[in-house]
């Protein structure tokens, strides 16, 4: 479960109560957890612990209002690999069926790109109601998934089917759907370079540029979501990741980065090369502090090796290699001719003129153009989601 993205969906029932232990469990073996809360859901369970043992804000109205923030069901759609609802209820479950929408939880159902479960509770009678069984019935023909209800000792005094599944019961539902929902790239070998290079000047100067490295951590991170074993070759950055299926490894200039993937490429599945390489370093590197002795300084400088290049021209026939480029003008064309130079597979492309792209930023606009003559464009999305796009259609492009 490590790294999986959990959404949880309570609606009013008594049985919420118990989901306090089910965020416990899945936090416990790694998960990261948000909530959304139907309004009549606050009655049985506070939003603060919720709130305090996912970890996360707890969305409950559309919008915030002491300061007018939106809860946009969108990107909770986009987050989650699995959202499970859990107590789902009569109503939730009627409006679910019958393409309702009157709150966050239900808009962000309609609006989900994974997998849904439901855990229903309800009492007895209301359980083995025939519009209970058509609705139940319609959310499975929908692509849901049902966790049976426990038969026991109801709110009502009543016993009989309808007890919510017991919190371990739907946990290890969850585990089971999401492991064979992401372990598509289950053993491959990755090796994705991320991050900026810095070619020293002096021991305190270095020619380097913006890449913060958060699209090639991105890109890692979502492997790993999904099965694969990771080496992770970064230049410097702040960005923090950890997984036992993980290797990080950290150096500086162009010529460390080469050395780094000429040790691992050859046994390797799948190459992402996303690390901003600077194209020249200084061709004498001082030994001492530069001082200003005078108005100019010229630096003379040489060509970096081509870490990219190389690794096409070793590419293996069952090997896959992605490539970056991040351009100004003539996006397309210029990318066309990086693909073919460097024998990729796929060139995943953006522009430096597309707002919220680029260098610093959480989001990116791309586009992915293969060696097969196809194009696909994306919009603006968080680095996050831009790494299940380029993981999705590199999966499709594999086969």
């Amino acid at each position: 479960m490590r790294g999986k993205r959990i959404l949880l969906g309570i609606t009013g029932g008594i049985a919420a109560y118990k989901i306090a232990f089910l965020i416990r469990l899945l936090k416990k073996n790694g998960a990261d957890v948000k909530c959304i809360l139907t309004p009549a859901s606050v009655d049985f369970i506070s939003p603060l612990v919720v709130s305090t043992l996912s970890g996360n804000p707890v969305g409950i109205e559309f919008w915030n209002k002491k300061d007018g923030s939106w809860n946009n069901h969108v990107e909770y759609g986009l987050w989650a690999d699995l959202f499970i609802i859990a107590p789902l209820t009569t109503n939730t479950l009627s409006k679910m069926a019958n393409g309702a929408c009157d709150n966050l939880l239900l808009a962000t159902y309609f609006s989900m790109k994974s997998k849904t479960i439901v855990a229903p509770a309800m009492d007895l009678d209301m359980y083995a109601h025939p519009a209970t069984k058509r609705n139940l019935e319609i959310i499975e023909k929908d692509g849901g998934e049902i966790i049976p209800v426990e038969s026991g000792e109801l709110a009502s005094g009543l016993e009989g089917e309808g007890r919510m599944a017991e919190p371990e019961t739907i946990f290890d539902t969850i585990e089971k759907i999401v492991g064979k929902a992401n372990n598509e790239y289950l053993n491959k070998k990755i090796v994705i370079t991320a991050g900026p290079t810095y070619e020293a000047i002096d021991p305190v100067r270095f020619i380097g540029n913006h890449s913060t490295g958060k699209m090639g951590f991105q890109i890692a991170e979502e492997f790993l979501r999904r099965g694969a074993n990771v080496t992770l070759i970064t230049g410097p950055t702040n960005v923090e990741l950890e997984h036992e299926n993980l290797k990080l490894i950290n150096i500086k200039s162009a010529e460390d980065m080469l050395n780094e993937v000429q040790s691992v490429w050859k046994t390797s599945d799948i190459g992402v090369f996303a690390a901003a390489v600077a194209d020249y370093r200084p061709k004498n590197q001082a030994k001492e502090k530069i001082k200003k002795n005078s108005e100019d300084m010229t630096i003379e400088l040489v060509r970096n090796p081509d870490i990219l290049k190389w690794a096409g021209s070793q590419k293996r026939e069952n090997q896959f290699l992605v490539g970056f480029a991040l351009e100004t003008q003539d996006l397309r064309s210029n990318a066309t001719k990086k693909l073919d130079a460097k024998n990729l597979n796929m060139i995943v492309m953006n522009s430096l003129r597309d707002k919220g792209a680029g260098f610093g930023v959480d989001t990116n606009k791309i586009s992915i153009l293969d060696n097969r003559n196809n194009f696909v464009d994306f919009e603006l999305k968080s680095k996050a989601d831009v790494a299940k796009d380029i993981l999705n259609y590199l999966k499709t492009y594999i086969g």
